[in-house]
């Protein structure tokens, strides 16, 4: 059975984020579904991040003024209107025609932050120069050739994106075994257009780790992310961060930013949610820089959990992809449209005007 065309009006059974998914699963193949919820091994860490909202609860306060009230915050120097922005996602034209330039138009039309992955399907001067652009961050993966690495950093400061967001916590892919069974392959006419063309991978010699000898043996380190932030002019960010002792040191080294992020479960296994990480390295990272949550944010209840410990936004990635691939840029902004009223009812209800009056207090804990 072919998938089912794109939705052009939002069904009225569509009111929660998590209604796109059977919407999306109709439009997707196979494979592609596959490659999009699959995480590494058996999953635990993919259920762990959604599940460990719903054992936080909110305390709930009543009478309180929040005439007045409104979303918005600032960060690095810029005002954002809500704190729901959009995770880097890769090669979005597997989920939607235009990929990464219907995600874009979506964001923009919701005054909605989008962080663009080195892996896009759509050069990162496209996505910007549009007539439409959200604002923007760059997510950067660290190439073995540092030139290569300075390039997209010089082109992302050129276009106006406003900091670059290292992803440390995927230096080779996770044991993805969904992914596997489905025998997911990225179709040819599809690629990472922001990079030069990958050449094949040095084999290793016979008796030595594929793992260590191959995969990882150009990982970047510590001494990478130094020479970023000496060579960045833009805010660095570090995503991937869950032990506060990586918290701590990237702070002591000079990052401007962190996001405590699990990947979305899909490359470590077993890992806790990135929300039951979060209020220790809040702890760690004592105000030195803002910390953002990615992972698992599927309410507007999460978003407020998550600022209340500590965070000052948050991150969606397959809600807003399965919503993309459900009904394109209409979809992509009514879920984040959903989330903020969400977020916005919660604040009321809790007695919380402002995202800078949330605060752990606010949960029964």
């Amino acid at each position: 059975m072919s998938p089912k065309a794109l939705l052009t009006v939002i069904p009225p059974d569509i009111v929660a984020v998590s209604d796109y998914e059977a919407y999306a699963r109709e439009r997707l193949s196979d494979v592609t579904w596959a490659y999009l919820q699959a995480g590494a091994g058996d999953e635990h860490t993919v259920r762990r991040n959604v599940e460990a909202f719903s054992e936080i609860l909110l305390k709930g306060r009543v009478l309180g003024s929040v005439a007045g009230g409104h979303t918005r915050l600032n960060l690095f120097g810029h005002l954002y209107e809500h704190p729901i922005f959009l995770a880097p996602v890769a090669y979005q034209k597997l989920f939607h025609p235009d990929g990464e330039r219907a995600t874009a138009l979506g964001a923009a039309v919701t005054q909605t932050l989008m962080v663009l992955s080195t892996l896009s399907t759509v050069t990162l001067e496209e996505v910007a120069q549009a007539e439409t652009a959200p604002p923007l961050w760059f997510q950067l993966y660290l190439q073995a050739d540092h030139g290569v690495s300075l390039d997209l950093i010089h082109r992302a400061e050129r276009e106006g994106y406003r900091a670059l967001v290292i992803t440390v916590d995927a230096a080779m892919a996770g044991v993805r075994n969904r992914e596997q069974r489905a025998g997911f392959r990225l179709p040819p006419h599809l690629s990472a257009v922001n990079l030069p063309p990958v050449s094949s991978a040095t084999p290793t010699a016979s008796g030595q780790s594929r793992v260590f000898e191959g995969l990882m043996k150009a990982a970047p380190g510590w001494d990478d992310i130094e020479w970023v932030l000496s060579e960045a002019r833009l805010p660095v960010i570090l995503k991937g961060i869950m032990a506060p002792e990586d918290a701590d040191h990237a702070c002591r080294m000079g990052v401007h930013g962190l996001i405590v992020s699990n990947h979305g479960g899909r490359v470590l296994d077993t890992l806790p949610a990135a929300i039951e990480a979060l209020p220790a390295i809040a702890a760690a990272v004592g105000g030195r820089v803002p910390i953002l949550l990615d992972g698992g944010i599927r309410r507007g209840s999460d978003v407020f959990k998550a600022l209340a410990f500590g965070a000052s936004a948050v991150l969606i990635g397959r809600p807003y992809i399965q919503a993309l691939a459900a009904a394109g840029p209409l979809g992509v902004a009514h879920a984040i449209r959903t989330l903020r009223e969400e977020l916005e009812v919660v604040m009321a209800l809790s007695g919380t005007p402002t995202l800078d009056r949330i605060r752990a207090e606010h949960l029964s804990i």
